[in-house]
């Protein structure tokens, strides 16, 4: 594996995003801001996409911003030194978190988000702008912050930077559904200064609801794609580091990181 190049590349829209009508993002929010939401994620090739775009084109409308349609994010994960926030996603405990800042890169924007998951599998997302310290740093406001939502005190404070990704965003709504589908395209994943591995030729679909499936789900489903056990964090530490649990992601890492995976690694990542 080679470091990886955070600087995301231009990445064309596929045609079927061209011909979507567009949505401000005061219209998107306004319509479905799903801060409380249900998310079911899909490892997709081109063609599988397109196909399901194809069959919702009548439904569906992109977030356009100043003419663009695909936005570059990247997004710096934090965790304590026992990865506490890892091993909660890997072995699916209840009440687990997740602490990132996340830089929208066309703008230069940086946001501090907490995510926060509970016994039904209902995802919580609280976030703030993140304007006094760099984005891999939580400055006091930010842990802070932090501490609050997650009932810790003292458990921001611990908190270090251990995962950096990198990828291309397209954003669609389904008004009739008021439920969000986010495409992701280009996805890397490094350790902070470290190597880096990512998916090639392939897009993560996640859609966003208030709880019951949306009509990119079904007709997913339809064509025989279920959802795909995948965590930009969970899944991106897991490659990287062998000695970590896998078990949760095995199939995804051997489906779609196989390139960056050793032959020889046990399923289990011990």
């Amino acid at each position: 594996m080679t470091v990886v190049d955070l600087r995301p590349t231009l990445v064309p829209s596929l045609p079927m995003f061209d011909r979507l009508p567009g949505i401000t993002l005061a219209e998107l929010d306004e319509t479905a801001a799903l801060q409380r939401r249900v998310d079911r994620k899909y490892v997709v090739t081109a063609a599988e996409l397109g196909a399901a775009l194809e069959s919702l084109a009548d439904r569906l409308v992109v977030l356009e911003i100043d003419g663009r349609r695909s936005f570059g994010y990247r997004s710096v994960y934090f965790d304590t030194p026992d990865l506490r926030s890892f091993h909660g996603a890997a072995r699916s405990r209840p009440h687990r978190f997740k602490v990132r800042t996340r830089i929208y890169v066309d703008s230069g924007e940086v946001m501090l988000e907490v995510k926060r998951r509970d016994r039904r599998g209902t995802t919580v997302k609280t976030r703030r702008p993140h304007l006094d310290a760099p984005a891999d740093q939580l400055d006091p406001d930010a842990v802070r912050f932090v501490d609050e939502l997650l009932g810790g005190a003292g458990l921001a404070a611990e908190l270090r930077p251990e995962l950096v990704t990198s990828y291309h965003r397209t954003t669609l709504l389904d008004p009739d559904d008021v439920a969000r589908v986010t495409i992701d395209a280009d996805l890397h994943v490094c350790r902070p200064g470290g190597p880096g591995c990512g998916l090639v030729d392939r897009f993560v679909i996640e859609t966003k609801s208030s709880g019951r499936p949306s009509a990119m789900d079904r007709t997913l489903w339809s064509h025989g794609i279920r959802p795909s056990k995948i965590s930009k964090f969970g899944t991106g530490l897991a490659v990287l580091d062998p000695s970590l649990p896998s078990n949760k992601w095995h199939r995804t890492i051997r489906r779609h990181f196989a390139p960056a995976v050793s032959a020889d690694r046990p399923a289990s990542g011990h």
